[in-house]
């Protein structure tokens, strides 16, 4: 449980039985409001064998496993590289996070192909993902009062408003503009607990669900003026990297 990474999340990445294209740093810490409690939520990608895949005896394509290592609670989930390419060209928001993080723990010359054409997969669809994403959230503020649904729902709308408008995606609450003047306080308060719920001073309920209702608004209305396509040109791209690197039996990217 912490809000600072451990210094040894490297270790993890280097330990996993298939090699990794790539390992990242998502959830709170990327989203810019970790709390003192937080667990670690590791993302990534491995590369399965050819014999696991085209055999009758198939791989994992999706690996997940918890732990605690020294107090800190982590959260590892990692797919095969053929399934991760797929969900890229869903309109799969959490993946493009993953793949974008700044918050990098393990990396490859494949991943930064891979981030190289990340562009090619955003489409104006993607806001489907972040007003639905928002919906969930806003349901579990309201069951739990708990500060962590209330920003994640703030999060996703702006970075869904920031994506639609310049192509550019963002995850950090932090570093988004055009949230409410007290957003910032609610970041503070929820450093101080990961399931903490509002403090003294905190905007009453009828003004947090008027600015959750404008931004959903806003994101509708970003989403339809937006750019952005609406299919994704990468997946000739994907395609070929994902053959090339099932056939060489590792994410080297050469």
């Amino acid at each position: 449980m912490t809000a600072v990474l451990p210094s040894w999340l490297p270790e993890v990445a280097a330990g996993e039985r298939h090699p990794l294209v790539f390992a990242t740093v998502s959830g709170a810490h990327l989203y810019g409001f970790p709390s003192v409690d937080s667990d670690v939520d590791l993302r990534g990608v491995h590369v399965l064998p050819a014999e696991e895949v085209v055999g009758l005896r198939t791989g994992e394509e999706t690996v997940t496993r918890s732990w605690i290592r020294e107090g800190v609670e982590v959260d590892l989930v990692t797919h095969d590289l053929a399934k991760f390419c797929r969900l890229l060209l869903g309109r799969n928001g959490y993946v493009l996070e993953q793949l974008l993080s700044p918050l990098v723990v393990t990396t490859s010359p494949l991943h930064e192909e891979m981030r190289a054409l990340a562009r090619g997969c955003l489409t104006r669809h993607h806001a489907h993902h972040y007003l639905g994403f928002a919906r969930t959230q806003r349901r579990l503020f309201d069951r739990t009062g708990e500060l962590k649904p209330l920003l994640y729902a703030f999060r996703v709308l702006l970075t869904g408003v920031h994506l639609m408008r310049t192509g550019e995606l963002v995850a950090d609450l932090t570093l988004l503009d055009d949230g409410p003047p007290y957003l910032p306080g609610l970041v503070e308060a929820k450093r101080a607990a990961e399931h903490g719920g509002l403090t003294g001073g905190a905007p009453a309920a009828e003004r947090l669900a008027a600015d959750l209702d404008a931004l959903t608004a806003r994101l509708e209305e970003a989403r339809d003026a937006s750019a952005l396509p609406d299919a994704p040109s990468a997946h000739d791209a994907l395609h070929d990297l994902v053959v090339r690197t099932r056939l060489a039996g590792r994410p080297s990217g050469d």
